[in-house]
Order: structure tokens, then sequence, then C-alpha cells
């Protein structure tokens, strides 16, 4: 057994795109490409907007956030939903309060698969 820490002080901040206070912990990466990741949105952060460079899925599991496209509005998400984004698309994500959730990224992703629309 192995044990292993992914606190927010440790992993790795994304400063790219006018980003503030958000971390990541890429969990799985191959060259197809696929990866999986742990997002930590702290207070008043944001993830500043930028194309999608594959098919994404963000699943909040802690906390409250909101995400948007280019143009549009912020919608409001919280644990349990999931929010996806194709390649490509001009995209953004924060929280006030602070969120964590799981990304998966990868060009063959298919949530309508698995998972129910909102």
């Amino acid at each position: 057994m192995k044990i292993y820490n992914f606190k927010q002080n440790n992993g790795k901040s994304i400063k790219q795109f006018n980003s503030q206070n958000v971390t990541i912990h890429p969990l799985l990466k191959h060259d197809d490409p696929f990866q999986i990741g742990y997002f930590y949105l702290g207070e008043n952060s944001v993830l500043g907007m930028h194309p999608a460079m594959c098919d994404q899925l963000l699943m909040i599991t802690s906390g409250t956030g909101w995400v948007r496209i280019e143009g549009e509005e912020k919608v409001l998400v919280e644990p349990g939903m999931a929010v996806f984004w194709q390649e490509g698309e001009i995209h953004e994500s924060g929280s006030e309060e602070g969120m964590t959730a799981i990304v998966a990224e990868g060009s063959k992703l298919d949530p309508n698969r698995y998972l129910a629309i909102n």
C-alpha cells in the first residue's frame, strides 16, 4: 500500500489565461491524448477564458462555482454536476467560495453514455 497526498498546497499552480488561485494534480496522462486531473479552485478563483484543447469533462466534487462559454452568462455548478466542453470550445470557470473537481480530457470522451443530462 502507498499513501499519496494531493492537497491543494502541493499541486501545480495554473497561471495561463490570466488564471487566479487554481491548482491541479494531473493524475493520469497518455499520448492519446487523455488526462485525468484534480482541480482546486480557491476562493475568488478564475481559470481564464481559453479553448478546450480536446473534449473536457469537469465533474464537481465539493464547493460551488460557475462555468461559462464565450459570449454567454455564468452557470452555477455544485457537487454532482458535470460540465462537458467540446474541443475548441472557448470557456472559463471559477468560484467565489472555493470548489474542487475532477477533470477528464481526451478525444474519446462520451459523457452521454454514462451521465444523465441535467
